[in-house]
């Protein structure tokens, strides 16, 4: 029986499993954006709310919710300090007065435009220890982990 055989029948170590090391590089990308950010209080969701906002137009708070995988109550808080900020602003919907919109204002704009070349950095600082085709094996696979259409139990 070789080690692996034995991890999987026998022994648990949460320090080698998936969720736990994906947290752990997860934990030191945001260290990375916290210490190379050009706004100290941007956080790394804010800044993907901003980009999603710059990218898609004016957008609903599940508009939102759906490309940034940002849950509902977590995006209405960053909708809030992001508002707060004079980085976007909040309406309503023209043709549906329930439905509010986000939309990024100039001074949001100027944020992303400050943080464009940062995010490129924290990204290369992100993988620096990987070589240029385990980058693209990681960037392959994390996309392949996320993907939306899971297999049934059935299939597996």
């Amino acid at each position: 029986m070789s080690k692996n055989d034995d991890q999987v029948e026998g022994e648990y170590r949460f320090t080698e499993q998936v969720g736990h090391l994906l947290r752990k590089a997860y934990q030191r990308h945001l260290s990375i954006f916290q210490d190379n950010a050009s706004d100290p209080n941007l956080t790394a969701v804010q800044f993907v709310t901003l980009c999603t906002l710059h990218d898609r137009g004016p957008s609903s708070q599940a508009e939102l919710v759906k490309a940034t995988a940002v849950d509902q109550a977590t995006i209405r808080g960053i909708v809030e300090r992001l508002r707060s900020r004079g980085l976007i602003e909040v309406s309503k919907d023209a043709s549906d007065g329930r439905k509010v919109i986000m939309s990024l204002l100039p001074e949001g704009e100027a944020v992303l435009k400050q943080m464009y070349p940062r995010a490129h950095l924290i990204t290369a600082k992100t993988m620096d220890r990987l070589n240029s085709a385990e980058q693209i094996a990681l960037l392959f696979l994390l996309r392949k982990i996320a993907e939306d259409d899971l297999p049934n139990e059935e299939t597996l």
